[in-house]
C-alpha cells in the first residue's frame, strides 16, 4: 500500500533522493502509514483471521472461525528457531481484549486470555488411529536400540490386531476394481428396468383412457387378485326388464281388497284403510239423510239393504280398529275415540226408521 503511494507522484523541487531516499523519507512517514504507529514498541498492526471457533469471555457471544480483526503482532520468544507471535485483538461485540499466540510445536493456536476455545479438535488415539510420531519419539528411536526395538514388537502387535480390518477392506475394494465392467452391468440393469416400466405405463395409460381416469395406477398385487376373484359381479336389469316385471305384479294382482285381510304396510296401511272405511260411512250417512219425509212410514227393501250394509260397515270398523290396537299400541284411546263415534253415529242411523211390523195399514 506504501509503495503504491509513491508511484507516479509528484516530486517536489527541493527532493534528494540521495537525501532523502524516497518520497516517505522526504515527507517523514513509514510506507505501512498507521499500521506502523506502534512500530518502536515492536507491535505492527495487521489482519488477523479466527483461526477456529471461541467463546468470548467478556459477552459470552460465539465467535465463528474466519472472522477478521485488526491484531496488534508483537514477537514474544522462539521454539528453536521458529519466532512466537502473539495478536491482541479486541472483540467487535464488547470491549474485551482477546490474546493468542502460535505454538510451532502443535502447529497450532493457543489462547492466551480472553476467550475461550470451542472443543472441535479430533483425537486420534481417542479414534483409534495411528498416532503420528513425535520428535522426542524419534531421536530416541534413532538413538536407543533396546527402544526401537521395544517399539517394534508394540508395532506388530497394532498389525496383528488391525489385520482382520484392513484385509476386509482390501477385499471389498477389489470387488470394486474393474470399473468398466460394473459400469456395464449397472447400465444393462438400467436399460432393461426402463423397458419395463415404459410398457407398464402403456397399459396404464390405456387402461386411464377406457376407464377415464386421471389418477396413477399402482403396481398390480397377488392380495388384489384374489380380492378380485372372490367379488361376483351382476348385470343389473334393463329399464324393459324392470318395466315389463312391474306390469306383470300389476296384471297379477287382485282388482279387490278383502276387508278382512290385513291392511299393507302395518300402521300407515291401518290409517288408510280407516279413512277409507270413514268415507264409506259417510256415503251412507248422506243417502239415508236425503230423505226429509215428516211421515212415519214402513221400511222398504232397499232400506233395509242399506241398513245391513252400514252393520256390515260398523262391524269391519271395529275390526279395523281392533288390528289398528295391535300394530301400535300408543294410538289405543284415538281408536277406541273413534269406535264409539262410530257406534253412535250407526245407532244414531239406525234410530230414524221406524218398525211398522204391527202397524194395521198397509203403505
Amino acid at each position: 500500500m506504501g509503495e503504491r503511494k509513491g508511484t507516479n507522484k509528484y516530486y517536489p523541487p527541493d527532493f534528494d533522493p540521495a537525501k532523502h531516499g524516497s518520497l516517505n523519507g522526504y515527507h517523514k512517514t513509514h510506507a505501512l502509514r498507521e499500521r506502523a504507529r506502534k512500530l518502536s514498541q515492536g507491535i505492527l498492526i495487521i489482519r488477523f483471521e479466527m483461526p477456529y471457533n471461541i467463546w468470548c469471555d467478556g459477552c459470552k457471544n460465539h465467535i465463528g472461525m474466519g472472522v477478521r480483526y485488526n491484531a496488534e503482532k508483537k514477537k514474544v520468544g522462539k521454539y528453536y528457531t521458529t519466532p512466537i507471535y502473539r495478536f491482541k485483538m479486541k472483540c467487535h461485540l464488547c470491549v474485551n481484549y482477546i490474546e493468542m499466540q502460535t505454538d510451532p510445536a502443535t502447529c497450532d493456536y493457543l489462547i492466551v486470555s480472553g476467550a475461550r476455545r470451542k472443543e472441535e479438535r479430533w483425537d486420534m488415539a481417542e479414534n483409534e488411529q495411528i498416532l503420528t510420531t513425535e520428535r522426542e519419539e524419534k531421536e530416541k528411536l534413532e538413538t536407543d536400540a533396546m527402544y526401537k526395538l521395544d517399539h517394534g514388537g508394540k508395532d506388530r502387535q497394532k498389525l496383528t490386531k488391525a489385520l482382520p480390518s484392513l484385509s476386509e477392506i482390501q477385499d471389498y475394494q477389489a470387488g470394486w476394481k474393474d470399473d468398466f465392467q460394473l459400469n456395464s452391468s449397472l447400465r444393462r440393469k438400467f436399460r432393461t428396468e426402463k423397458k419395463v416400466r415404459a410398457e407398464q405405463e402403456e397399459k396404464d395409460d390405456a387402461v386411464r383412457m377406457r376407464t377415464n381416469l386421471s389418477i396413477p395406477l399402482l403396481p398390480e398385487r397377488e392380495e388384489d387378485k384374489k380380492l378380485a376373484a372372490l367379488l361376483t359381479y351382476q348385470t343389473p336389469d334393463s329399464y324393459e326388464d324392470k318395466k315389463h316385471i312391474k306390469r306383470k305384479e300389476i296384471s297379477s294382482r287382485s282388482w279387490f281388497t278383502s276387508s278382512s285381510s290385513a291392511p299393507p304396510g302395518g300402521a300407515a296401511g291401518s290409517l288408510l284403510h280407516k279413512l277409507g272405511l270413514q268415507g264409506k260411512r259417510a256415503a251412507v250417512a248422506k243417502a239415508l239423510g236425503s230423505s226429509h219425509s215428516p211421515f212415519i212410514r214402513r221400511r222398504s227393501a232397499k232400506e233395509e239393504d242399506v241398513t245391513k250394509v252400514s252393520a256390515e260397515v260398523t262391524q269391519s270398523e271395529d275390526a279395523a280398529s281392533t288390528e289398528g290396537r295391535q300394530v301400535d299400541g300408543g294410538h289405543k284411546e284415538a281408536d277406541e275415540g273413534r269406535t264409539e263415534e262410530k257406534v253412535t253415529c250407526s245407532g244414531s242411523l239406525t234410530s230414524l226408521v221406524a218398525d211398522y211390523s204391527d202397524s194395521d195399514s198397509d203403505s
